[in-house]
């Protein structure tokens, strides 16, 4: 039987906020020099008259970027005529043209996501002191279908602000857009997104995924691991940006809590390991109707994050990156959860 998840007022969803206030650590002496590289601006003031002068002015003050956005994000191929040629006609195109326009209205000022950044980082540095935190910040245009966020080859943020013009933004309406990026996916296209895919980006090179194919039990561990560093990162950020879910989904789930759980008990797969059963539960979608209309996808994540915070409510002491090496199956078996 499908559960029938419920969904609490906002008055609800604020109490639960506040019974969860988050300890912060303090972190005012940790130095985080972080620095916003508006490189569309530059890009888009090139001379395409004069273009291989003024791309060699550009990899001056981009050296270490410009390589990545050319081959990577626009996807380039030489030779260099070739590539001049497929510059101008991307600079020349009416549609990214019209969203640089947009992007650069829009993000007159990063400094929101600009300073929630800061304070992920540091908290980086207070938690993982050895890693080395990226120090710039690249904006671009690329193509919609390419990337939102990244870490670049000399490890710095790389933001597609193409992917953040909004939930509604026309050309997402578009049907080869709304094809890639259907609606549950759109929904996130939003400013306040940015950070926390910046952060999962971190999170990913720490500690990369390796739980692919493995029972659903350890996969629900290391999404809730991830979940549960993700949030000591990003402290002031909603949780229900930092999951993806609506702020409904966050709550039903809440108070669903036990009954999510027996449905994964009773049906025996906690330890099924057959992908395509497994993976409804631990992979991005609209929702999860094996278990509910109402259910978001990935529900896992919110499982696992709920396991992974009964076993650290049991070692207090535990470090994240103790937290982060510790086997899957240890995780499970001793957090004792019983919602």
């Amino acid at each position: 039987m499908k559960l029938k998840l419920l969904f609490a007022t906002a008055v609800a969803i604020f109490l639960f906020s506040c019974k969860n206030k988050k300890h912060i650590p303090d972190v005012s002496n940790i130095k985080v020099d972080l620095k916003i590289e508006r490189f569309e601006k530059d890009f888009y003031s090139l001379d395409t008259n004069n273009l291989v002068h003024s791309l060699d002015e550009l990899n001056k003050k981009y050296q270490s970027f410009l390589p990545d956005y050319l081959y990577t994000v626009l996807g380039l191929t030489p030779p260099q005529d070739s590539i001049v040629s497929q510059i101008k006609l991307f600079l020349r195109d009416k549609n990214y043209k019209s969203i640089y326009d947009d992007a650069t209205k829009k993000f007159a000022s990063l400094d929101n996501v600009k300073d929630e950044l800061a304070l992920a980082l540091k908290l980086t540095k207070y938690y993982f002191p050895k890693y080395p935190v990226p120090a710039n910040v690249y904006t671009f245009i690329g193509p919609v279908d390419g990337f939102g966020t990244t870490l670049t080859s000399n490890h710095s943020f790389a933001i597609g602000l193409q992917g953040y013009l909004g939930k509604d933004y026309p050309l997402y309406q578009d049907e080869y857009i709304a094809q890639t990026y259907p609606p549950y996916k759109t929904r996130r296209f939003e400013e306040q997104y940015i950070a926390t895919n910046c952060i999962k980006n971190v999170i990913e090179e720490l500690y990369p995924d390796k739980s692919n194919g493995r029972p659903l039990a350890e996969r629900l561990i290391e999404q809730g691991r991830r979940m549960y560093l993700l949030d000591a990162l990003l402290p002031n950020t909603a949780d229900s940006i930092k999951t993806g879910y609506t702020a409904n989904q966050l709550e039903g789930c809440i108070k669903n809590e036990k009954a999510i759980w027996a449905f994964f008990v009773e049906r025996n797969l906690l330890f099924e390991r057959e992908p395509s059963v497994v993976s409804p539960y631990v992979t991005d979608g609209p929702k999860t109707p094996e278990i509910s209309e109402d259910a978001p996808g990935n529900i896992g994540t919110f499982i696992g994050w709920q396991i992974v915070k009964k076993w650290m409510d049991v070692n207090p002491k535990i470090s994240l990156e103790a937290l982060m090496q510790t086997p899957t199956m240890t995780i499970f078996n001793d957090a004792g959860y019983k919602p």
